[in-house]
């Protein structure tokens, strides 16, 4: 895929992976817009990339049909659409301990948001045989996330939706891309670009938009910024007593080194 001169939307765009990608995208050609829910936040990292900027909640549907009519109203049809707004909390204590405002959060932006977009655009993207869905989730999506059962849980489901997209309307010209990194130095986990030089299993975000773009380019389904993660969900689907257990025995190295109440920061032993 060309991006110069292709419409972009990018959520979750004032900062971390979809800032990078908003820059990268620029420096291309395309015409972007960034979304994101902090009104203040977007409308700065928009003067800087030199894009438009748009304040939105991915839970909120209605928010999401304005911001796929307010950008095709002034950059015209929208061609890209990245879904890449998150949200990560941990939990308290057990697996099911997080409260139901945080499992409905997570579902919200990690699920709805991206039902919503393609509720907004399939018509249209049908209509004219061409569009393209980059919905950003997580190795979690295909792994698991010791400490957050939510996240786990609804970064699964996004990809399942995402295979869906693929699977009904790859034939009729829509892509789709489901990314799934690590470990990213984001301000979405306190991290910044900073840790990654210091902590080899960690990517900057930069990385992980570069390794996005290389993947659509390519016109890869999944696309793994950590290569690794493809030997671990094979691991898993060939024997998934056993990588339960290592993952047990990952979540108790974690416990020791960092105590219960971030036991969710696996990254920072890794």
């Amino acid at each position: 895929m060309e991006f110069t001169n292709k419409t972009v939307v990018i959520t979750g765009g004032a900062g971390g992976i979809g800032f990078a990608l908003a820059a990268l995208l620029s420096a291309k050609g395309a015409k972007v817009a960034i979304a994101d829910l902090d009104a203040e936040a977007v409308q700065t990292a928009a003067a800087h990339i030199g894009c438009l900027g748009i304040p939105c909640d991915v839970t909120d549907e209605s928010r999401v049909q304005s911001l796929v009519t307010s950008v095709s109203e002034k950059l015209g049809e929208i061609d890209i659409y990245v879904s890449n707004a998150g949200v990560f909390h941990g939990q308290p204590d057990h697996a099911a301990s997080a409260t139901d405002d945080v499992w409905m959060r997570n579902w919200s932006v990690h699920v709805m948001a991206h039902v919503y977009a393609a509720r907004a655009l399939l018509p249209q993207m049908l209509k004219r045989g061409s569009g393209y869905f980059i919905n950003v989730t997580s190795a979690a999506g295909l792994l698991n996330q010791i400490g957050d059962a939510a996240y786990s849980a609804t970064k699964q489901a996004a990809v399942s939706f995402a295979e869906s997209l693929a699977i009904t309307h790859g034939d009729a010209g829509i892509g789709v891309s489901v990314v799934c990194p690590q470990y990213v130095a984001t301000p979405l986990i306190g991290l910044q670009d900073a840790d990654a030089q210091t902590q080899p299993g960690l990517l900057t975000a930069e990385q992980v938009a570069e390794s996005i773009l290389k993947g659509v380019e390519a016109g890869q389904f999944r696309i793994l910024p950590h290569p690794e993660v493809a030997r671990f969900a094979e691991m898993r689907a060939q024997n998934h007593d056993g990588w339960i257990e290592g993952m047990q025995r990952l979540r108790a190295k974690s416990l020791a080194k960092l105590g219960a109440e971030r036991v969710a920061e696996l990254y920072r032993i890794l």
